[in-house]
């Protein structure tokens, strides 16, 4: 490759669009840490001398290591303008977004579900606090039963109550991940749990900084465990017998996360100090059962 043959190409950019974005909005609680996150990944792409840009081209995964500056929140990237990796930024949109865009239409994806899990995101950029169980709602509705309400669409489904089924899964999952991570995401200045829950049984948020395990930290994981066992319950009651081996990996997905649920009540949710998962063992256990259930219509449980 001749040397005149390489140039700058100016592109979209290329790595969290939504932190470089000098356009995004901030409330006030959020400008701060919204804020450092833009900084450090500019810190980042700043003391790195080479990038690697992974995109598709036919269905086909591609890294090409090259360099790269950064101008604001514009990234530049450095190659032939003949390479398939500059052809296709070229096109000025994101460099999944064509793969993305047959998707969409192979399966008829409702785009508003997709703009709804941005903005999930989103609030995670600028919401550190939630008030009520319904401000907590949206958010988990945002990025987890939106999922689920596109993923329904491609498994393929005969009743549309299966849309029910698939919100009130996403629910009930999302509220899982936040019992589990109830410590991580301290670390990262979050707390998810409603701040009308913590009054509710007189547990402070400081105690919660300062990590203090008692029996009204308990009471309160306890309550939250059986709103998502609720939540279980009612995507269980909501999924048409006629869908429920279209639904399988959905019904795995519910019954790993049932077994982690059920693995953190009887260790009396010891979130603070540990992390919980599934053993391989489980979930192969766990995946087959429930295969065995969808296939062959068994009864489904919603106990564990």
């Amino acid at each position: 490759m001749k040397t005149d043959d390489l140039r700058i190409v100016k592109t979209r950019p290329l790595l969290a669009p939504a932190i470089l974005s000098e356009e995004i909005p901030l409330t006030e609680t959020a400008s701060t840490r919204v804020y450092e996150a833009r900084r450090a990944i500019e810190a980042i792409l700043d003391e790195a001398m080479v990038c690697h840009v992974g995109f598709v081209v036919d269905g086909q995964p591609y890294v090409i290591p090259t360099i790269h500056a950064r101008d604001g929140a514009r990234l530049y990237i450095h190659g032939s303008p003949m390479s398939r990796m500059l052809r296709t930024a070229a096109t000025g949109e994101p460099l999944l977004a064509s793969d993305l865009r047959r998707l969409i239409e192979k399966y008829s994806l409702p785009f508003g579900m997709f703009e709804e899990i941005i903005a999930g995101v989103e609030m995670d950029l600028t919401i550190p606090r939630y008030r009520t169980f319904e401000e907590l709602r949206v958010y988990c509705y945002r990025v987890a039963s939106a999922v689920g309400l596109v993923s329904i669409e491609i498994f393929g489904y005969r009743n549309p109550r299966c849309k029910e089924y698939a919100i009130e899964l996403g629910l009930a999952l999302q509220l899982t991940n936040i019992i589990r991570d109830v410590g991580k995401d301290l670390q990262n200045g979050r707390i998810y749990l409603p701040q009308e829950d913590l009054a509710r049984f007189n547990y402070s948020e400081t105690e919660l900084q300062d990590r203090q395990y008692n029996e009204r930290f308990l009471h309160l994981m306890e309550f939250e465990a059986l709103r998502a066992r609720q939540l279980f319950a009612r995507a269980t009651a909501a999924l048409p017998s006629e869908d429920r081996r279209a639904m399988a990996p959905a019904e795995i997905m519910a019954s790993i996360y049932r077994g982690l649920l059920r693995q953190m009540e009887l260790d009396k949710f010891r979130v603070l100090e540990k992390e919980y998962r599934l053993s391989n063992l489980e979930k192969a256990g766990r995946i087959a059962t429930q295969l065995l259930k969808s296939f062959f219509y068994l009864p489904p449980r919603t106990s564990v």
